[in-house]
């Protein structure tokens, strides 16, 4: 069980396994002294979940696949209300039981998953380190020394452990981000409001983001397609918008990057950062540097200015009973909010507005910025030796994200040359997870690198989950001109198509230059004998704009059935016989674009 993902915890229930018996021996190993918990369900917590599990299951006839989650454990950052647990926020003297989940822990029980704990962080989720916490500190988990990030301190070692296939942090100012650029995972910022933060302990509540941990991207979008919903009873819950944008990023995207990138005199992120930018660029990315000191200035108002009122009035009956329970760094950074007035607030939120219109501005200019996770990684000793400070240093490429409003993936890029984890993070506009998690995926299968900390390797595949809503998005697989960087792509791309993966057909096909067609474009038939697997590309459609983009597929093409590598079949295009007449048989090439790179090679 020891580093499983979600895909492997299904396979287990799938070939008869069951959640009671692997649950039970899961927590039988957890020992008790691990810091990175602070609550570990008891039996009667459990047998209450595995209840509602067994519930599920009747309410869906049994069909596993309604439940994407079914048996997965996860361990909750304890911020996150988990009925009958108490919530700690790593501060002992405000802790409280809830009666009842928070909406995002009921939305992933819907959905099958367990609970299995309450984790770790910085106080009130005030940090970026995971040293502020009475409850013990959660160490970096490639060398104890060093610190693991925050707040989300125990989530994100939970997951780079093995001991669960995903956590769930909070995101104010980088938290669900940095812990996993530290300890060799992928971290999951979703679009303000995509979650609901009902039942969460507020840190900056118009800025907190619950966030996802997990060891493959694959396993993060799968749970953000179960999170992401409308809730009502939050008022800062949004519904994506109908306008937004679900295309996928470029084969060949264009990349805003630091021009003069801040390591705060660490050689050995500097030097990560530029390998990651050179294999980008060697996959086809371009790299463009840019002045980021706009964002510097977004980053301002979040400490420097009444934003930190946000944080206090998270608190503020508590902190104003309660000041001396409150710990001694995380008190100095909430109390500031007594330096600011309303007129600060108002003045702050015009200072947003203008920065915004900037910053949207420049961001428009690319498909995404890309940028460290965490410019530099502190030893604990360093970090409570100079509390301030060096926290301030790890947010520098985190902080300005939430104020803007946007969304952004954290995904392992290195190991340096001292054993610590590297990571880069994809940045984008609100409600781009998707399109950023489908490009991070195929990244980080790239690297070689293994699962968090545990030595596995990642699956060779980067195939993410299909959509949330099956019957809202329609499967093709395209080879031909509709191909990323091809003349067709646009007629995908301009429908809200969401590029999954590339991957190829089962070996029982074969791919011809088809005569006199413009744009040129292939044929592919499936023969009983003499077949060969082809590159193809997945793609999700909207089943609104499904029939248009078929109705648009001239003869002697159109949309049959095809099996993919791994056995799944999805539509996708094929050949009439007749349309092979003076055709070329192009199987051996492999797929169309290495047909056309020949040709202009030639």
């Amino acid at each position: 069980m020891l580093g499983w993902t979600i895909k492997e915890w299904q396979q287990a229930y799938r070939s008869g396994q069951s959640p009671a018996t692997l649950l039970r021996k899961l927590l039988a190993t957890l020992p008790a002294n691990d810091v990175a918990w602070i609550t570990i369900m008891d039996e009667a917590g459990l047998e209450a979940q595995l209840a509602h599990l067994a519930k599920r299951l009747i309410e869906v006839d049994g069909d596993l696949a309604q439940l994407p989650l079914y048996g997965v454990p996860y361990a909750a950052k304890d911020n996150i209300d988990v009925a009958g647990i108490p919530t700690t926020a790593a501060c002992p003297a405000f802790a409280y039981v809830p009666q009842s989940n928070a909406t995002i822990v009921k939305r992933l029980a819907d959905a099958g998953a367990i609970v299995i704990g309450k984790s770790n962080l910085d106080q009130f989720a005030t940090g970026l380190v995971g040293v502020r916490s009475p409850y013990g500190i959660p160490t970096n988990t490639f060398n104890p020394e060093y610190v693991s990030g925050g707040s989300s301190s125990g989530s994100a070692s939970l997951v780079a452990r093995g001991i669960v296939p995903f956590s769930l942090g909070t995101d104010t100012a980088g938290s669900g981000r940095v812990p996993a650029g530290l300890n060799n995972i992928v971290g999951l910022k979703p679009t303000r409001g995509a979650f609901s933060n009902t039942g969460v302990v507020p840190a900056c509540r118009t800025l907190d983001c619950v966030s996802v941990f997990a060891s493959t991207c694959a396993d993060a979008v799968t749970v953000y397609d179960v999170a992401a919903a409308l809730d009502k009873a939050d008022g800062l819950s949004r519904a994506m918008p109908a306008a937004a944008r679900l295309d996928a990023l470029p084969a060949t995207p264009r990349f805003g990057i630091p021009a003069k990138p801040e390591f705060y005199g660490d050689a050995q992120a500097e030097k990560a950062f530029a390998y990651a930018i050179r294999q980008l660029e060697a996959q086809g990315a371009s790299c463009e540097p840019i002045d980021f000191s706009l964002f510097d200035d977004v980053t301002k108002l979040l400490y420097d200015g009444a934003w930190v009122a946000e944080r206090y009035a998270a608190i503020e009956e508590f902190a104003a009973t309660q000041e001396d329970a409150i710990h001694p760094v995380v008190r100095g950074i909430i109390f500031k909010a007594k330096q600011f007035s309303a007129a600060d607030a108002f003045k702050g939120t015009y200072r947003l507005a203008d920065l915004k219109r900037k910053s949207d501005a420049l961001l428009a200019q690319f498909d995404a910025l890309v940028v460290p996770t965490a410019p530099t990684h502190y030893k604990i000793a360093e970090l409570l030796a100079d509390p301030v400070r060096l926290n301030s240093n790890m947010g520098k490429y985190t902080n300005f994200v939430n104020l803007l409003d946007w969304s952004a993936f954290a995904v392992p890029a290195s190991l340096r040359d001292d054993g610590l984890p590297f990571g880069i993070t994809f940045i984008a506009d609100a409600w781009r997870e998707r399109a950023l998690a489908a490009f991070a995926a195929q990244w980080h299968v790239s690297t070689g690198l293994t699962r968090g900390a545990t030595g596995l390797p990642l699956a060779a595949d980067t195939d993410l989950p299909p959509c949330a809503d099956p019957g809202a998005m329609i499967r093709v697989a395209v080879v031909g001109a509709h191909l990323r960087g091809m003349l067709l792509n646009h007629e995908l791309t301009t429908r809200n198509a969401r590029f999954v993966s590339s991957t190829t057909t089962t070996p029982e096909y074969r791919l011809f230059a088809l005569a006199n067609t413009t744009p040129p474009k292939p044929g592919l038939v499936r023969v009983a004998e003499g077949g060969a697997a082809i590159r193809i590309e997945l793609w999700d459609v909207p089943g609104e704009a499904f029939g248009s983009f078929v109705a648009g597929v001239p003869a002697p093409l159109g949309i049959g059935t095809l099996t993919t590598a791994d056995g799944s079949s999805v539509k996708g295009f094929i050949c009439e016989a007749i349309g092979l007449d003076g055709a070329q048989d192009i199987t051996a090439f492999g797929g169309w674009a290495a047909y056309l790179a020949s040709k202009k090679t030639a």
